[in-house]
């Protein structure tokens, strides 16, 4: 198993962090420092480690659940528009996890924290997002089934999903993926009109609580069940 491998999936560090900590020489495999990115460990018997002098670099790793409102940009390019930035500057070191398009409002994680993007945003994990998504049209058993069943779209077929009908034009719907604009192009493919979509669940993080434009540091045992995609009790 490769270090980056290892790393990412005990939540040390994302494969990325671990590549540039590698290139760095601050990673040892029993004692030797190793710089190639190839380097193979067997864990059950290997010993990895960061090595002292470079744990100061990792400094304070921090995760907030903020409540984007409507007409505000996921993104760092003032060009873009108003950002979340721009409502958080005290946090520009962070970075977005995943993405919640402009018009679209609700939970967007923001960390510096490399295995909580890894684990929230990588395909291996499929970790759920929950969302309340208001229509035009009404929305009937079929279309929901459709949803649920996975439905074709230019990019491939979308997975399986959960949904529920809330009342006759708005309904919740539960995704393993983040495809750029996914619910918003199945409702076009079923012919359904989105007035609006919010997002109220990521993994086991909720945005009850959490007032528009307002947001709140994850706990230590929250971010520890986000990895795990386990409930916090």
């Amino acid at each position: 198993m490769r270090i980056q491998k290892y790393f990412s999936e005990q939540k040390i560090l994302s494969r990325r962090e671990t590549e540039d900590f590698i290139l760095k020489g601050f990673i040892t495999v029993n004692g030797k420092v190793v710089k190639e990115l190839g380097t193979q460990i067997d864990p059950t018997k290997d010993k990895v480690e960061i090595i002292e002098a470079a744990k100061p670099t990792l400094g304070k790793k921090i995760t907030i659940a903020f409540h984007k409102p409507r007409g505000i940009v996921v993104s760092k390019i003032k060009e873009e528009g108003p950002t979340i930035f721009d409502l958080l500057p005290q946090f520009t070191y962070l970075n977005a996890v995943g993405r919640l398009d402009k018009e679209s409002e609700g939970l967007i994680l923001l960390s510096n924290d490399g295995a909580v993007t890894a684990t929230v945003t990588g395909t291996e994990h499929l970790v759920e997002k929950e969302y309340e998504v208001e229509v035009s049209e009404p929305v009937n058993a079929g279309k929901l089934r459709k949803m649920e069943e996975g439905i074709m779209l230019v990019d491939g077929k979308t997975l399986p999903a959960k949904t529920y009908r809330l009342s006759p034009t708005s309904f919740h719907i539960v995704l393993r993926e983040g495809r750029k604009h996914q619910i918003r192009r199945m409702c076009a493919a079923l012919r359904l009109t989105i007035i609006r979509l919010k997002r109220i669940r990521i993994g086991t993080i909720l945005l009850k609580g959490i007032d528009s434009g307002k947001y709140r540091e994850l706990t230590e045992k929250e971010v520890a069940s986000l990895k795990k995609g386990s409930p916090v009790k």
